[in-house]
């Protein structure tokens, strides 16, 4: 099905009568069941407003139609959406509608937010067919029921996104990279925790293990960037030779797309936690490579194919999602944390509200 309006997908759904796939661009790796539902006929960009910093599209618009036209007015989404395509070997073309769903954010998180915290209104089909808008196009809009972010996250599995209202930042002037030597992650932490705690506006904090390299991003008006980065590389002198990368893009979007993994056998996990927790969590995972970014609050691994890495962790601060591994080690682990038996039920509760025939992604969320 590939619906080419909002009514059309609503009168759709409400004819179902067996579970569907979610389907934006197909990135993501996402199985289910072979009936496909696909917002690819909702496309394009409705509103656009650079001077109240605000953007409406229909979910099905590509990731990069969005980003051509925040760059031609000098913006962009601040959030630095993750590109999954290389580290899954998937194709087709990114969907806003699929990285409000998945809630993608990248390395500038730790500094400007996730996606949900620029999402200012959604639209979505319900899993009985109904049209359901909450939120709204500017800023202050703030009445009713918060459904804006609940829907993200959600992969899907409480309605059909049709539209989504972003807010959008201006694109930094310039930036810098600094990296600084770490010879393990408790060092990085550190290392990272100092930048992140300084005055200074750290866009960027990550660390490679297999470069033995923490780096550090920072963004704004040139004049205030090349202050910063002095003044940092002065902070951060305790810990070694700090030194510059110029150009950095290309290493930021690396790390963004945990990259370094794609081309390597096994099972990719990525695991939130407390950054100070990283160092030992890292360990745990007895991972074969891994990468730590937002300070440490995130780490990629690495694992042969079929790990069971949440039994090596045990009871632990955090959550542990498998994002790349075959079908069946999908089916046996599952692709999220479990729940705690009261926030499942709480979470079983809301689905059957938004989705009482269990029409949407059945199982890719427990």
């Amino acid at each position: 099905m590939r619906p080419e309006s909002e009514s059309e997908l609503a009168e759709n759904v409400a004819g179902l009568n067996e579970p569907v796939r979610i389907k934006g661009g197909g990135t993501r790796g996402v199985d289910g069941p072979n009936q496909v539902l696909s917002t690819d006929g909702l496309r394009g960009i409705t509103l656009y407003e650079p001077g109240a910093l605000t953007l409406v599209a229909q979910a099905g618009t590509p990731l990069a139609e969005i980003e051509t036209a925040l760059e031609a007015e000098g913006q962009q989404l601040a959030f630095e959406p993750m590109d999954h395509r290389v580290l899954l070997g998937t194709f087709g073309a990114p969907t806003i509608g699929g990285v409000v769903a998945a809630n993608v954010s990248g390395p500038r998180r730790i500094q400007a937010g996730a996606c949900r915290d620029f999402l200012l209104g959604v639209r979505f089909v319900d899993g009985q067919g109904q049209i359901i808008k909450n939120g709204g196009r500017v800023m202050k809009n703030v009445t009713g029921y918060d459904l804006v972010k609940l829907m993200a996250g959600s992969w899907g599995t409480l309605g059909v996104l049709t539209e989504v209202s972003l807010k959008v930042l201006p694109k930094p002037e310039a930036n810098a990279t600094l990296t600084v030597p770490a010879k393990d992650a408790a060092t990085a932490v550190r290392i990272l925790s100092e930048a992140l705690k300084s005055p200074f506006e750290v866009t960027g904090a990550a660390y490679d293990p297999q470069q033995r390299r923490a780096s550090i991003r920072i963004e704004g008006f040139a004049e205030s960037v090349s202050y910063r980065t002095g003044r940092l590389q002065e902070l951060l002198g305790q810990f070694g030779a700090v030194d510059p990368v110029e150009p950095s893009d290309a290493l930021w979007q690396t790390i963004r797309d945990a990259a370094d993994f794609a081309d390597t056998p096994g099972d990719v996990w990525r695991i939130s936690v407390k950054p100070g927790d990283a160092p030992e969590i890292a360990a745990r995972a007895e991972a074969d490579r891994t990468l730590l970014d937002w300070g440490g609050g995130l780490i990629w691994a690495l694992v042969p194919a079929g790990t069971d890495l949440r039994a090596r962790f045990g009871a632990f601060s955090g959550h542990a999602t498998l994002v790349r591994a075959e079908a069946d080690t999908l089916a046996r682990l599952g692709r999220f944390q479990p729940e705690p038996q009261g926030i499942a039920a709480l979470t079983q509760g809301i689905r059957q509200k938004f989705d009482p025939r269990g029409m949407f992604n059945p199982g890719l969320m427990g």
